[in-house]
């Protein structure tokens, strides 16, 4: 049986290469805005991932407003107003509204659209412009930061590498993550990129994306406080998903699309929350 110093040791070398790496970096990237959601994570078997990744500052007042579009659209509005609108097709509503940021994948065209509004700011999409290189997101926009873990779209036989990706969202304290159209189990070292996530959006179909086994372990290990299902086409497709869900995680109906969240009114359980899908309408 290891004794607690040799299990921190790998980690305390972790650190330490960490900091060497960011110390050699050019200054430009160094200025960059650090992820408080990615926590660092040794290679060594039998240890585990340290999701709880800590920060001494304490959390901001407000929260992050998350309103259910519908499929795989949530909007996002942080303290500061800024907007967000993720796998974005072009559809929110009988609306004129428009956010500031879009994030799209490219799996299928009810996850992007090919011409995004020219008034939308910042347009990030889930691939690179050349087939099988990682995009590379790390924006910070207003108080909020987004990056994204490149992930493979893998159907019908075939492999995109890096076709799509989960995109993190780091604002007021919080970490969130939407996995978009996820086809496979994360690697370790996606896990490690993605770090501590306290509320996922998770497509739940079981058959475009992930079969829901697999999603259900992925969620297990992820271990976030609200695990907001997305993508359920059916409502017997979304009661088989909370019935996996249910021996681990508290599940929430609260009949609305919209969920007002900070660090400080997270659940004590983790939980599942069932937001009901709704249009923007002005």
């Amino acid at each position: 049986m290891p004794t607690a110093l040799a299990c921190r040791q790998p980690l305390r070398t972790a650190a330490l290469a960490l900091i060497a790496g960011l110390t050699a970096l050019p200054a430009a990237a160094q200025s960059r805005r650090i992820s408080h959601c990615i926590a660092i994570a040794d290679a060594a078997p039998g240890i585990e991932f340290l999701h709880k990744a800590a920060w001494e500052d304490p959390a901001p007042e407000g929260g992050v407003r998350i309103h259910y579009v519908g499929h795989a659209t949530f909007l996002l509005r942080s303290p500061e107003g800024v907007t967000v609108a993720t796998d974005y097709n072009g559809r929110l509503g009988a609306t004129a509204f428009l956010p500031d940021v879009i994030t799209m994948n490219h799996a299928h065209e009810t996850h992007w659209t090919p011409e995004p509004p020219a008034a939308i700011p910042h347009v990030l999409r889930g691939w690179a412009p050349e087939w099988g290189l990682p995009a590379e997101h790390h924006e910070e926009i207003g108080d909020m930061l987004i990056r994204n873990v490149p992930t493979d779209i893998r159907s019908w036989g075939t492999v995109e590498e890096n076709g799509n990706s989960i995109f993190v969202f780091e604002v007021d304290g919080l970490c969130i993550g939407h996995l978009g159209h996820l086809h496979h189990q994360p690697n370790d070292a996606q896990y490690a990129a993605l770090g501590r996530l306290d509320v996922v959006m998770a497509a739940v179909d079981g058959s475009m994306t992930i079969n829901q086994d697999e999603m259900v372990e992925i969620l297990q290990r992820l271990r976030s406080s609200v695990v907001i299902p997305m993508h359920w086409f059916q409502p017997s497709t979304l009661e088989r998903f909370l019935d996996r869900m249910a021996q681990d995680f508290a599940i929430e109906r609260p009949g609305t699309a919209d969920y007002a969240v900070s660090l400080r009114t997270l659940p004590r359980q983790p939980t599942v929350l069932v937001l009901e899908p709704r249009l923007l309408r002005d």
